[in-house]
């Protein structure tokens, strides 16, 4: 025990100037006060310059650097994107040329499929769960059984199997399905399963054989997208496991075959942080060089966001889009 210790003296305590200081909040920074009648690049601009307000315009300029310069801009996803009502939006970023390749995982193609076919999905899982109704649904389970059976002989990947078969079916709701419309547009899509996490591995018409093959065709496509990455762009949007693993494995074996997947901006887009997610996309991949953002929210309002500030800039430009050919 420390005793008769005498108290410490602050008048020799050393001061400066805050004119001398770094500070890392200044008033050109804040956000711009609310005027009637603002655009919305008026109102991005207006947004503070600190944290996710900075990162969303890195996230718009780096986007729009790429489709300028017709870099590769790949978007992985999970299921919960196209939950949240985003295909619209995502289609049209496709039909301008912005986006040159979506990835989902294996529930993507659960969701995309049934709205194609009902126009609705996301069923309630707590009430189904009890009575072992949960997954059950008819149609969709054959629709996508018999996509996948396809695969066998016309030896496409499972992506564009299930856009495919929207097409040729016409379903009512085809011009909403991300799959149809990457198929429609020559657009590369691909679906990465792991078995036993989708509701169609419990039906008995599922052919794992062909849903095994078609899935590894989609990540050696896959793989070749990630091969063009340099100066582009990789977003990861709601996925927090299958997309950052695909991802990681993809771009190492890239690299390890000579392919120069270096100097890209990697963003990771989700409401709470994911370790492999900030890992895999974020951290790893652009530590020798290259940029990568974590931004933290509800799909359904950053992406917007993020989407109509890459089409305001690149309308407020002229520049038309060209897809790339990147396969």
């Amino acid at each position: 025990m420390i005793q008769n210790q005498p108290d410490i003296d602050f008048s020799k305590l050393k001061t400066f100037s805050i004119h001398d200081r770094k500070s890392k909040v200044s008033q050109d920074d804040f956000a711009t006060p609310w005027q009637s009648g603002c655009t919305f690049q008026q109102f991005l601009n207006g947004l503070p310059k600190i944290l996710a307000g900075a990162d969303i315009r890195k996230t718009i300029d780096a986007i729009v650097c790429a489709v300028k310069n017709k870099r590769t801009v790949m978007l992985s996803m999970g299921a919960h994107v196209i939950k949240v009502g985003l295909n619209p939006l995502l289609i049209q970023l496709l039909e301008k040329g912005i986006i040159d390749s979506i990835a989902m995982n294996g529930a993507g193609i659960i969701h995309d499929t049934e709205i194609a076919l009902a126009g609705k999905t996301s069923e309630d899982v707590s009430a189904a769960l009890g009575d072992g109704q949960f997954g059950m649904a008819r149609e969709t389970a054959e629709f996508l059984c018999n996509a996948i059976d396809t695969t066998t002989h016309t030896q496409k990947g499972l992506g564009e199997a299930i856009g495919q078969a929207i097409l040729d079916a016409n379903l009512p709701h085809a011009n909403q399905s991300l799959t149809a419309s990457c198929v429609r547009l020559g657009i590369p899509v691909t679906v990465h399963v792991a078995f036993g996490t989708d509701i169609i591995h419990m039906h008995h018409g599922f052919n794992p054989s062909a849903a095994g093959n078609a899935t590894y065709k989609d990540f050696q496509t896959f793989s070749s997208i990630v091969a063009t990455l340099k100066q582009g762009v990789y977003m990861n949007m709601g996925s927090a496991v299958i997309m950052p693993e695909v991802f990681l494995k993809a771009l190492t074996l890239t690299r390890n075959l000579g392919y120069d997947a270096h100097s890209f901006t990697a963003i990771n887009i989700d409401f709470i942080r994911q370790y492999r997610s900030l890992t895999n996309v974020v951290n790893r991949p652009t530590e020798s060089n290259g940029v990568g953002i974590n931004i933290v929210g509800h799909h359904e309002i950053l992406f917007p966001m993020i989407a109509w500030g890459v089409m305001e800039q690149l309308s407020s430009v002229g520049c038309i889009p060209i897809k790339s050919n990147i396969l």
